[in-house]
């Protein structure tokens, strides 16, 4: 395990999970394989976020371009997010974690998804060990505009609109911002995740398949974070 400073751990991680499909197109196999493998390197990534004494772990799980890939796959994905937390939720209330879900509940998410969701969230809200939060319809640019209508609609002069009344109207207004993000796969982008709560956030880029992540990977992104001077602007 690769050490790491107990004293410098970042409070809010965020990761990308990418590379799914890559991972099972070169085992040969169909791409919801590799959906199916990265449900154990995302609770690698949980188990190590705990290790650390991280506070709060976010996960994109799917975006609201989601919708756009095969119709089968997005059936796919929808259902296997609904059976994870018909499996491992009470495995999580166990280990002390809290989930929480931010991202639009439109017509498009299933109602009994969303009463899967609720379900999740009821049972584990008095949690402190982890903030465990799934991004699940979520887009950045969405977040920031429903905040905005949120304003208009509650009639906010405009110079009372600042970065805090936008901030108070984001899907968790509780959600710190994040220190740092992790993405795997090799590719350097944000991808429309959590564009206003990034605003500070270190980057961190790695060529491995999210279903090859491991907790010691987890661990070597937070080490290397250790390793940053944090500015925010200053000298």
């Amino acid at each position: 395990m690769v050490s790491t400073d107990s004293s410098g751990v970042p409070r809010h991680i965020a990761c990308v999970m990418d590379g799914n499909g890559r991972w099972a197109q070169q085992q040969g196999l169909p791409r919801i394989e590799g959906h199916k493998q990265g449900e154990h390197a995302l609770f690698e990534a949980v188990e190590g976020a705990l290790e650390l004494g991280v506070e709060w772990l976010t996960v994109y799980a799917f975006s609201t371009e989601n919708w756009r890939r095969p119709a089968d796959e997005v059936k796919f994905l929808i259902n296997f997010n609904e059976d994870i937390l018909l499996r491992r939720q009470q495995e999580l209330h166990d280990r002390g974690v809290q989930i929480r879900f931010v991202g639009r509940r439109d017509w498009r998410v299933p109602k009994r998804l969303i009463k899967r969701m609720n379900e999740a969230t009821e049972l584990t809200k008095d949690n402190t060990k982890l903030v465990f939060t799934i991004a699940f319809n979520y887009g950045g640019q969405a977040e920031i505009v429903d905040a905005v209508k949120q304003l208009i609609t509650e009639g906010v002069p405009a110079d009372k609109v600042d970065e805090k009344a936008i901030a108070s109207r984001l899907y968790d207004p509780q959600m710190p911002p994040v220190d740092l993000m992790v993405r795997t796969s090799g590719e350097y982008r944000i991808s429309n995740f959590l564009l206003w709560e990034l605003a500070y956030s270190e980057l961190y880029f790695t060529e491995t398949l999210w279903p090859d992540f491991t907790r010691d990977h987890l661990h070597q992104a937070v080490a290397d974070f250790q390793q940053r001077a944090r500015r925010y602007g200053g000298v």
